[in-house]
């Protein structure tokens, strides 16, 4: 059993859950830093005892009937963060450590990829794409671009723009301003993501440190 199970184990009543005429629930996989909904499968009570007792996701293959550990064969486990049941007990919210950064049997991030018939990546919270689409400008720069000018001009330029974003954000605190202190905190987590993929940072990374000082 892992340190973490006895939490666990109170968190969710394993024969409270209102399972299907199958005994099977639906269980959701979210990343647990930046939110990103990863995959969706099926869980019994077994896998779901499993899951609590391991402190990594277990489900219920339909096309197998059998047991099925994630990530057994490939190595991409999913560490479980926390775990939740909505309103009315028949659905699992799982906030999980993605290894390897892989959840679906694709090879993308999640298995919820595709849109408009195309591959996309699945939406995360706001400062997350936003990081996604500066790395995108990164990589395939546009003249006209306001982030690639900021990447042409290094970090002397990208530096001085968060000392005078930050400049902005302390003087609309002393005017008590709501709406300008919400403009200027946004201009300067903006640049300093810009900072952030100019030296190779992940945002992510910031997110760790972030649950790390969280406890």
């Amino acid at each position: 059993m892992s340190a973490n199970s006895a939490s666990f184990d109170r968190a969710i009543p394993v024969d409270q859950i209102a399972y299907n005429e199958q005994g099977l629930v639906p269980a959701i996989a979210q990343d647990y830093l930046d939110g990103t909904v990863l995959m969706m499968a099926w869980m019994n009570a077994e896998s779901l005892q499993k899951t609590l007792e391991s402190g990594e996701a277990w489900y219920w293959s339909r096309s197998r009937q059998e047991l099925w550990h994630k990530g057994a064969t490939s190595g991409h486990i999913q560490k479980l963060k926390s775990i939740r049941y909505d309103c009315d007990s028949d659905a699992i919210l799982m906030s999980i450590e993605q290894v390897g950064d892989i959840a679906c049997h694709t090879g993308e991030r999640s298995c919820f990829h595709q849109m408009d018939g195309a591959v996309s990546a699945p939406p995360a919270d706001t400062l997350s794409q936003v990081f996604q689409t500066i790395e995108h400008r990164k990589h395939f720069p546009k003249p006209e671009s306001y982030t690639c000018k900021l990447f042409e001009g290094g970090d002397n330029k990208i530096l001085k723009k968060i000392g005078e974003e930050s400049a902005e954000v302390v003087m609309a605190c002393k005017d008590n301003s709501p709406e300008d202190i919400a403009s200027e905190v946004a201009d300067l987590l903006y640049h300093t993501l810009v900072a952030m993929s100019y030296h190779g940072v992940d945002v992510k990374a910031v997110y760790r440190k972030l649950q790390e000082r969280r406890g």
